[in-house]
């Protein structure tokens, strides 16, 4: 995004990366289905920001879901939005749009140089190890979108973040964010894993969420435990809502109907339509079940989940932390490295999956871009 923005306004542009080949990031984050953005007002579409709402806003504001719509679009990559919200390309995968975007940043004269790795500042020289050695490069405006640290086999691996601190620029560090929950089952949860756990309503902390989860090896993983990230990471109890359509009351009113010879587990079923996971994860968590009707309700309806926090760093799908708002203009240009801007994961912001991460990812790489444009003027 910064490049196209610079190679627009008539910049001579070159992209160095990391890896052999550009956007693997992307590409992996379109393998299931590339979630461009979210269509929802402009006000709640922000709250998904938290903390960096206020001053992600601006940039968000000039390039938000509409705009990343148009741009798809552009690139000659239909979109359409899902029954949930979210929007995606019709092809589903990213290899399309990354391929016409590669050629209209050919066309505009973009130069892409795969296997240089950036490894810092030589005074205002930029530093990289590459095939032929170590090469070093000059230019008028320089944006950083270096990522976070997950998925470091993808390229963003957070080395730089080293570099930074060492020329005084403040940072936060890296945590993970939409990562898998880690649950020490017992063996008894094995046949169940794999199973996706619908119906119910996940709370930490002050946040509750209703999306779908699965039951994995690992723990809990999917969209319903990724946005309660923030929570978990700072430690809050897991609880789950077995019947999260039912009152406490209705629950127990239901359970109190007579059960004849049906086991308790056939009793669940019956009652109030339990999944089989969902009376595993009752019995894996509670067991044994009390028998009164009014505490079995309670367990229903607010069943805690023993967790050993979110996987680590280098499995979650985002982070949290990086550069600090304080070390940034509102053109997010680095105050100790004038004509350096940064954009992406790679600023200290946090967001759910669903569309929220990539929007901000074009967004603030179009804003630093623009930015870099206007500073050279």
């Amino acid at each position: 995004m910064a490049a196209e923005e610079l190679a627009a306004a008539g910049c001579a542009v070159q992209v160095f990366e990391a890896k052999p080949s550009v956007a693997r990031k992307l590409l992996m984050a379109g393998k299931s289905g590339l979630n461009l953005t979210k269509s929802e007002p402009a006000s709640v579409f922000l709250t998904a920001y938290g903390d960096g709402a206020g001053w992600l806003a601006p940039v968000l504001d000039a390039f938000g879901p509409a705009e990343v719509c148009r741009w798809a679009e552009g690139l000659g990559l239909p979109v359409f939005t899902g029954s949930s919200g979210r929007v995606f390309p019709e092809a589903m995968k990213a290899s399309p749009l990354l391929r016409a975007w590669l050629a209209r940043l050919g066309a505009l004269g973009v130069v892409f140089r795969t296997r240089w790795r950036w490894i810092g500042w030589d005074g205002n020289t930029m530093r990289f190890d590459t095939p032929e050695g170590q090469q070093q490069v000059s230019a008028d405006v320089t944006v950083l979108a270096m990522g976070g640290a997950s998925w470091a086999r993808l390229g963003s691996d957070g080395a730089w973040a080293g570099i930074l601190a060492a020329e005084g620029i403040s940072l936060q560090p890296f945590q993970p964010s939409n990562a898998a929950l880690c649950v020490p089952w017992s063996e008894h949860m094995a046949s169940h894993f794999g199973t996706p756990i619908k119906g119910v309503a996940f709370t930490a902390g002050d946040a509750t969420s209703r999306g779908e989860a699965i039951l994995s090896r690992r723990g809990i993983e999917g969209g319903g435990i990724y946005t309660l990230s923030p929570a978990l990471r700072s430690g809050a109890a897991l609880l789950m809502d077995l019947a999260p359509d039912l009152t406490a009351a209705q629950v127990a009113e239901r359970l109190s109907r007579p059960r004849g010879k049906a086991s308790l587990s056939n009793h669940l079923r019956k009652s109030l339509g339990l999944s089989p996971v969902k009376r595993a994860l009752l019995q894996e968590c509670a067991r044994p079940l009390p028998q009164d009707v009014q505490a079995l309700a309670a367990l229903v309806k607010k069943l805690p989940v023993t967790h050993d926090g979110l996987a680590p760093l280098d499995e979650a799908i985002s982070v949290v932390g990086g550069v600090c708002r304080n070390s940034l203009t509102d053109d997010l240009m680095l105050r100790a490295k004038p004509g350096v801007f940064c954009a992406g994961e790679m600023l200290d912001w946090d967001a759910p999956t669903g569309g929220y991460l990539l929007t901000a990812c074009l967004s603030t790489g179009r804003w630093a871009g623009r930015a870099a444009a206007g500073y050279l003027g």
